[in-house]
This record gives C-alpha cells, structure tokens and sequence, in this order.
C-alpha cells in the first residue's frame, strides 16, 4: 500500500469511528455528563476528524459548543506549560533530571528538597505533600507560597512510591523559573506556544473576547456565577493565574499542533524547545517496578497494555488527551463537566470509551 492509500484508509477508518464517537459524546450530553464537548482525532500530517456536541452553556441553550471554543485546561497545564518548559531546558543542556535540586538552587538548599531530583518530581516519586493547601499553609502572598513550598517538609522518602501530586508541577514550575529567568506563561509562550502557532493557548485570567467563547466550569460560591474565563482551580486563582498546577486556556486546533508536534518533531516544520528526545524520553516508562507505571508526567492509560503504548494526560475540569508514538496519532477531548458535578465516574467511562474508538 503507497502512502496515498494509506492515508486514504485511515480516514475511511475515522469517518466509520466518527459516527461511534459523535453517538458516544452526544450521550454524554444526554445523559448530563456535561454540556458540551470538542473532540479531535489525528496523526503527524494533521486532523483526521474532528467535532462539537452539545452546548456552551445550559443556561443558554441557543449557544452550541463550537470547534473554536476556549476550555479551562486545568492540569493539561502540567503538559502544556510545565513538561514542555522543562523539556526545552534539559534539551538547552541547562537541567541534569538527575542532580539533587540542592546541588543548583539556593531556594532550596538546606531544606527536605534539596535531596529530590527533577526526575523523581516528573514521575511522581519525590515524596512532596501530596496536597496543594496553599492558602491554609502559607498564606495569600505569592512570595510566602513559593518560599513555604521549597522549603516544606516530604512526605515520604524520595522514589519510595508514586503518588500523584499538584506539587510536583508547582515545583518544576518555579525551577523552570530560576533557571530560565523568566516567569512560567513568558517562558512557555516563548518556547512552545508561539513557536507551535498555539495563538489561542495562554494563562488566564482571560480578557473578555476570548471569555465570550470559553466553556463555564464549576459554580463560584461568591458570585452564584459559573466560573468562565478565570481558572477553577483554587491554586492558580491564588496565585494569580499563572502557575505549574492549572491556570493554562486551550482551544482544540492548539492542542491538536502540539500533539502533532510530539509525533514527529524532527520532520515537523516547527521548531519548539523541546523536540524528539525529550517526547520519547517522557512517553517511555521511567518508574521500574514500582506502580502505577509513569513516564514523565504523561501516564500509560487507563485499560491499555504496554504494547498498545497509549499515553495520557487528564484534566480535573473535564479535559484529556492521548498520544501513541506506536500508533502515530493522537486524540483530545475536551468537556466542561464540572460545569454539572465533581463526580468523576460518568467522564472516566465516556474517555474510556473514546479512547477506544480514537486508537482502533
């Protein structure tokens, strides 16, 4: 079979899956596992297929959701900000994953920190606290947050287990900081966002024309509002806007250009920070024998085997998105589920299902 061929049948295949998945997310909307979603599947040459269910907002029922429609990415932050960044850095030759935080950064040196290594925080095995509680720790001021978070105590012994925690990508947040000398929506702008043409993906708070078209979330308890626009997840509010944890505003088409990019950087006409060996080094499994099974950030998902090689990143707000360097493609979908409840049973079986579909 020629590569037109090919590629002729594998969009003959997603036009068949098309149908599986538009009927499985437009149950999802009946169901009221959310109001609306954006989905898109692809490969390394771009977007095999792509689509909108549902609304933006149930208060407004004349309002569908769109292609084009700005989702809260809450922890895709981790990825799209904070793994990008520190990837860019190791490529730069400016971070060894393995050298004791303490052996470079006087913020943490002297303090439980400085024993961990970046590479323990990526897989989540550097031991750090595994919750957030900034404001009830620290305080309000930014400065007091990150001096309490560097200096804090482990929780248990570094590489002993894995434990997913917001921490770690606070963390690499500010080392990606020091080491760069710029702040964290600066650097990823710089490094990935501009150079992938991701001119829809940015920090929030966002202003009020790109806040229009963005996806509520959750109900402010102070304002009887939806949250649209200002990040839900209470770190990145604190902290204003801009941190390791959440905070990062996404459109389908920006996450599909990075997703691309991952597959086949040297071939790709873009140039981020990081390239091939990092998004090879990151979707491998760097966590031995100890369970769950992590590469770095990105995590084998959920009902997958290590030879169908399907990588995952979630979302708490209702976002995900997966990548198969074997399979060489990707798929994203994005929700505002919280919009109806933090219950995460109903999205799990629905990104289950789709996943499916997206890799068959």
């Amino acid at each position: 079979m020629n590569a037109r061929q090919d590629t002729s049948a594998k969009r003959e295949t997603m036009t068949y899956d098309r149908e599986r998945i538009e009927a499985l997310l437009d149950e999802g909307v009946r169901d009221k596992v959310y109001p609306g979603a954006v989905w898109a599947v692809g490969d390394a040459t771009g977007v095999l297929a792509q689509g909108a269910t549902g609304v933006l907002d149930p208060d407004e029922p004349d309002v569908p959701m769109r292609t084009d429609t700005v989702f809260d990415a809450a922890s895709l932050t981790k990825i799209l900000a904070v793994w990008s960044s520190i990837g860019a850095l190791w490529e730069d030759g400016t971070l060894d994953l393995d050298q004791p935080l303490g052996a470079f950064w006087s913020e943490v040196a002297g303090h439980p920190l400085a024993a961990v290594t970046a590479q323990q925080l990526l897989t989540h095995t550097a031991g750090v606290p595994l919750r957030a509680q900034l404001k009830n720790l620290y305080g309000t001021k930014p400065e007091d947050i990150r001096r309490g978070v560097l200096r804090e105590q482990l929780h248990r012994a570094p590489g002993e287990a894995v434990e997913y925690t917001d921490r770690a990508a606070l963390i690499l947040g500010y080392l990606a900081e020091h080491l760069s000398g710029q702040p964290l929506d600066q650097l990823a702008t710089t490094r990935t966002w501009h150079p992938l043409g991701m001119a829809s993906t940015r920090f929030g708070p966002l202003p009020a024309d790109l806040a229009a078209r963005c996806a509520p979330t959750e109900l402010d308890q102070d304002t009887d509002t939806h949250l649209k626009g200002v990040a839900h997840d209470f770190s990145a509010r604190l902290l204003g806007g801009v941190c390791g944890i959440a905070g990062v505003f996404t459109v389908v088409d920006d996450l599909a250009a990075f997703l691309r990019y991952m597959l086949a950087p040297a071939t790709s006409s873009w140039r981020a920070g990081f390239g091939s060996k990092w998004a090879t080094c990151s979707l491998t499994k760097q966590t031995g024998d100890l369970q769950p099974a992590r590469g770095l950030f990105w995590h084998p998902a959920p009902g997958t085997t290590a030879e169908e090689e399907v990588w995952v990143h979630y979302g708490f707000t209702g976002t995900g998105m997966w990548i198969s360097p074997i399979d060489g493609r990707w798929a994203v979908l994005l929700t505002n589920k919280l919009y109806y409840s933090r219950d995460r049973e109903p999205l799990n079986g629905v990104r289950n299902a789709f996943r499916k579909l997206a890799f068959t």
